[in-house]
């Protein structure tokens, strides 16, 4: 009996665990924001950027509406083409938004390190990017980022064009060692003159001729695999292995 009561008396002494613990919670603290609110942050910055933006989405909204209620009267159903154009004007407003909230990205980015390859993060389907630029000035921190589509390679610099220029011929006798006939285009992206822009930078990649298919597009990656890419310059006292890139600095966030 003395050792039921032992035992009874060490499970009243060990904490018992609440069904509401604080776990959830630093989970929950930790989740991403739902839509909702993430369309809010986008308002916000756009509105910061672009005071006009907020202008054009409700003259959007309000000339849809307009015109289906003018419709309806016509054709004396106006409830009906009040409720369809009530969504289609919503529709219209959030495509004014994501326009101009790229354009307040892309100003953003502007004179940051890494602008160049966050404006070619925008593209998707065909292309193989590189995150780390594939050449670097240690001096003028000058960089050269690639991307591999149909058109075959293309390189975006950062930095002054003349200052660059160096950077790209190096890199082209480099890559043509062993992509002899592929096609290899620069692009030199910035504000100055003669220099694209960074919202225009992804559009200039599109419209490049295309040159290879889908699957030397992968052959033309793994050859270039075999070159390495340039790294960037790290300070003392930081271990290699475990440096990673700010990607929120380089997209401008």
């Amino acid at each position: 009996m003395a050792k039921t009561s032992n035992s009874s008396s060490n499970d009243d002494a060990k904490p018992k665990r609440s069904l509401f613990s604080r776990k959830p919670k630093a989970d929950k603290a930790t989740k991403e924001p739902g839509r909702l609110k993430q369309l809010g942050q986008v308002f916000q910055m756009t509105r910061r950027n672009d005071p006009n933006a907020v202008w054009w989405m409700v003259l959007a909204f309000l000339g849809i509406v307009a015109i289906g209620l003018v419709v309806g009267l016509l054709i004396n159903n106006w409830i009906t083409t009040l409720l369809v154009s009530i969504p289609l004007g919503l529709l219209a407003a959030l495509l004014i938004l994501s326009r101009r909230a790229e354009r307040a990205a892309f100003k953003q980015l502007e004179g940051k390190p890494g602008a160049a390859g966050a404006a070619m993060s925008v593209l998707r389907r065909g292309w193989i990017l590189t995150e780390q630029p594939v050449a670097v000035s240690p001096r003028t921190q000058d960089l050269v980022f690639r991307g591999i589509g149909r058109p075959g390679v293309v390189l975006v610099t950062e930095g002054p064009t003349h200052r660059v220029r160096p950077l790209v011929d190096a890199e082209r006798r480099r890559m043509g060692r062993v992509l002899p006939n592929v096609p290899i285009h620069v692009i030199y992206a910035g504000s100055a003159e003669g220099q694209t822009a960074l919202g225009e930078v992804a559009k200039q990649m599109k419209k490049l001729p295309k040159a290879i298919n889908k699957q030397e597009v992968h052959a033309v990656d793994l050859r270039l695999s075999t070159l390495g890419s340039a790294k960037l310059p790290i300070p003392k006292g930081i271990d290699p292995n475990k440096a990673r890139p700010d990607r929120r600095a380089m997209r401008g966030r």
